[in-house]
């Protein structure tokens, strides 16, 4: 078994990580995007039984999981699940189509189309990048001033991702939200990420206390990870005034080292079992002799 790492840079995530396929005496090897140069007609990479992505770049991770993916090689998590989580647009509509409660969202491409799908939803709003992580670049709009001042600044910046305005209904949240940690069909764990501010990540600030797993947190983790296609995600789960759950948000490459603690669960452990089990599938499926490749070959051109 030989296991590829994709990363951009060595955190504690992938320390741990490391750390874990290490002393289960699992071969890996790292590949650093910063160097890597992918040879599309010549380069063979079959070596590895599967890949595990871990890159800090969205842009970097996908390119490189559309390459490896067509070359053949098994990936942790799929190119298809990283486009989708990767985008909240592209992840919203995966959750509205599998009907799994998320916030309100209106699009719009213009401040004056933007300023009235903000009236439609009724102040405050969050206004949000479509692409983006750890809280970054997030507004809360209480007024139409406020709209106002903040959609022209947008437009004034004139870049893609600010020429797209995601608007969601704002969730009165009770001071925390809670996310969710699944690796395959299990529910490994859940915090809640408690804040004064109102984005609560622990990116941010945000204190992470152990959420017990009940029944409607693994069921409605395990819909939204069905919804982008599965493998190892992070659920972003928001609590409404009535106690409903709605999903935020996921994470296809989940941040943990601050949630290891205070559940109790060797999250890295986790993973590695989930990409061994991958990287087994991946064997088992392999032909063992000339026989079975013929027979495979035969198979598939009839």
């Amino acid at each position: 078994m030989y296991i590829g790492i994709l990363h951009s840079r060595i955190r504690v995530e992938e320390k741990l990580i490391i750390e874990e396929f290490e002393r289960r005496s699992i071969d890996y090897e790292l590949i650093d995007t910063r160097n890597v140069v992918f040879d599309l007609q010549r380069d063979n990479l079959k070596r590895f039984s599967a890949l595990l992505e871990r890159c800090v770049s969205h842009s970097q991770a996908l390119t490189s999981l559309k390459i490896l993916e067509g070359l053949g090689i098994t990936c942790v998590n799929r190119y298809s699940v990283a486009e989708t989580c990767g985008d909240k647009l592209n992840t919203t509509i995966a959750l509205i189509n599998a009907q799994v409660p998320t916030p309100e969202v209106l699009i719009a491409f213009t401040p004056e189309s933007a300023l009235e799908a903000i009236d439609r939803l009724g102040y405050p709003v969050v206004l949000k990048p479509t692409v983006g992580s750890w809280g970054r670049l997030l507004a809360r709009i209480n007024d139409r001033d406020a709209a106002e001042a903040l959609l022209e600044h947008k437009e004034t910046l004139g870049s893609y991702q600010h020429s797209i305005f995601y608007i969601q209904k704002y969730i009165q949240k009770p001071g925390r939200d809670i996310r969710s940690f699944v690796v395959g069909d299990e529910t490994i764990c859940a915090i809640a990420r408690n804040s004064n501010h109102w984005i609560t990540n622990t990116a941010r600030g945000g204190r992470a206390s152990n959420f017990p797993v009940t029944d409607h947190i693994h069921s409605i983790s395990q819909a939204a990870a069905r919804a982008v296609g599965g493998g190892i995600l992070a659920i972003d789960l928001l609590e409404t005034e009535d106690g409903q759950l709605l999903v935020n948000e996921v994470n296809y490459t989940m941040e943990f080292k601050n949630s290891i603690e205070p559940t109790g669960v060797n999250i890295p452990a986790k993973i590695v079992d989930y990409v061994i089990n991958v990287a087994k599938q991946n064997h088992d499926k392999t032909p063992t002799n000339s026989d079975e490749v013929e027979e495979l070959a035969v198979g598939e051109r009839a």
